[in-house]
């Protein structure tokens, strides 16, 4: 892969991650809607914005023929529906628990999905890292765990944001499929259920969206742009960059969502978290250097085999 490709990569994923990171001031705007509704209308208007963006994008043709491709190669559509849920999962989860006073429990889960993927990367695609990697490495996992230790009880909602959000990284690392053609096909599989469940919100009579206020239904339907942009970036970047490139880029967003939840939301934050976070840190210092010539390189190479 050029340089060139890898620098684009590093670009787009790093914007999406910063766009993550603040998205919690979205959500926290939707707070007085229940959060399974917050999904359903983010799916249902990612999927209508999605499709816009391919008609726009004059990809129509493209998307017929990927289409095609799948009902022709039943893995390859099996291993399209898998990160549908996936990131179904992970967004149910972090609007309920952005919404419920767990933002810096959701900061946590991002700390440790670096690691899910890096681990994921070593594993299933072989990649290698440095000896310097191998020790941002160590000392990140390090930070991670005395931040889980600390926390005091099994951190659930981490755990799934960690795990939900690192098994879709490798699913778009391995489905070659283009970003947006890609997205709206994601979209696609999940839309017919939140659907059919605002529909029955609406029979109900308890739906928020058309008979709230106007600013939370264009909320509401804005949460598809919100949703959308980070996702496009994010499938960019993923498809030009190794997996452990793409691991360590994720720092940038939960290291956003924490200050938020410090600063601007006002949670608590314990010192011993922070002596966790500083480990972190000088991982993605160290992650950083590797990457110069301001550290020896020669004779520092491993692979998965020399551990």
């Amino acid at each position: 892969m050029k340089k060139s490709e890898t620098q684009l990569g590093a670009i787009y994923a790093g914007l999406s991650y910063f766009l993550w990171g603040l998205l919690p001031i979205y959500w926290k705007l939707l707070n007085n809607v229940n959060a399974i509704e917050i999904l359903a209308n983010r799916v249902f208007w990612s999927f209508i914005f999605m499709i816009v963006m391919v008609l726009l994008t004059n990809k129509r043709g493209l998307f017929v023929q990927t289409v095609k491709g799948f009902a022709q190669n039943k893995k390859q559509l099996y291993a399209l529906i898998i990160p549908s849920i996936l990131i179904s999962i992970n967004w149910f989860t972090y609007i309920w628990a952005v919404n419920n006073g767990h933002m810096i429990e959701t900061s946590l889960g991002y700390y440790i999905n670096p690691l899910v993927s890096i681990l994921l990367g070593m594993i299933e695609l072989k990649e290698k890292l440095s000896f310097y990697q191998y020790c941002s490495f160590a000392l990140a996992a390090i930070g991670v765990l005395i931040i889980t230790l600390s926390h005091g009880k099994f951190p659930w909602v981490a755990v799934v944001l960690a795990l939900t959000f690192g098994l879709y990284g490798l699913a778009k690392k391995l489905i070659n499929v283009e970003s947006s053609v890609g997205l709206t096909l994601e979209t696609l599989v999940v839309t017919p259920i939140a659907g059919i469940y605002m529909l029955w919100l609406i029979v109900k009579g308890t739906n928020s969206f058309t008979v709230a206020d106007w600013s939370t239904n264009l909320l509401l339907m804005g949460a598809g742009v919100a949703t959308a942009v980070p996702l496009l970036y994010f499938a960019k970047g993923a498809q030009k960059i190794p997996l452990s490139l793409l691991g360590f880029l994720q720092y940038i967003s939960p290291t956003l969502t924490l200050l938020l939840g410090i600063f601007i939301y006002h949670e608590h934050f314990t010192k011993i978290q922070f002596v966790s976070f500083l480990f972190i840190w000088v991982a993605l210092a160290i992650y950083s250097l590797s990457k110069t010539k301001l550290l020896p390189q020669k004779g520092m190479k491993w692979s998965k085999g020399n551990i």
